[in-house]
């Protein structure tokens, strides 16, 4: 009996004390603030609303998540899309470098033979330029000579004439020449 004098006189004192304060032991207070509170919403029912809050904040971080995913795979193939028509233009703008390569080595060669050809006749032309230099020049060389082998004969012609010419030699011949053309007068 002892025990419960002491219970009484223990709640006597707390009752006797009449002043409310705060517990300063922190292990003692949380697990007992807790509890009330815990307590609390379960008895008013909001323990079953802070699970539904709950789910709903979960359920829309997943589809937020499930969205966020989404829109990835639809930029992934987006840009799969923009790389594959990015290879094909590549591929394309490569095919037509290589056409134009080669069709400019083509071009290249086409004109490296047409110009090889057209110095070629060119050389010809010349050449041909060239013979027929050296021929009207040849030719002009042999009148000058016929000329001079000309004067020279004509001038050892007069030469021979005047020596062998006296004043009665001359006055013959020219008295026979102007016979001849006075007959020749006469038959006309």
């Amino acid at each position: 009996m002892k025990n419960i004098t002491d219970s009484f006189l223990c709640l006597g004192y707390w009752l006797s004390a009449g002043s409310f304060g705060f517990n300063t032991d922190i292990l003692a207070t949380n697990p007992i603030n807790l509890s009330v509170v815990l307590g609390v919403l379960v008895f008013f029912g909001k323990g079953v609303c802070a699970s539904c809050f709950l789910s709903d904040l979960l359920d829309n971080r997943k589809q937020r998540i499930l969205k966020t995913i989404r829109n990835s795979e639809e930029l992934r193939e987006g840009a799969i899309e923009q790389l594959e028509k990015a290879r094909a233009r590549l591929r394309k703008v490569e095919m037509e470098a290589d056409r134009f390569r080669v069709n400019g080595y083509s071009e290249i060669e086409r004109e490296k033979w047409n110009l090889i050809n057209s110095i070629y006749t060119t050389l010809e032309q010349l050449e041909n330029y060239k013979n027929e230099t050296i021929h009207f020049e040849q030719q002009r060389a042999i009148n000058q000579v016929r000329q001079r082998v000309f004067q020279q004969a004509l001038q050892g012609a007069l030469g021979t004439l005047n020596s062998c010419l006296n004043n009665e030699v001359h006055l013959r011949t020219i008295s026979a020449n102007i016979g001849m053309f006075g007959e020749m007068k006469d038959i006309k």
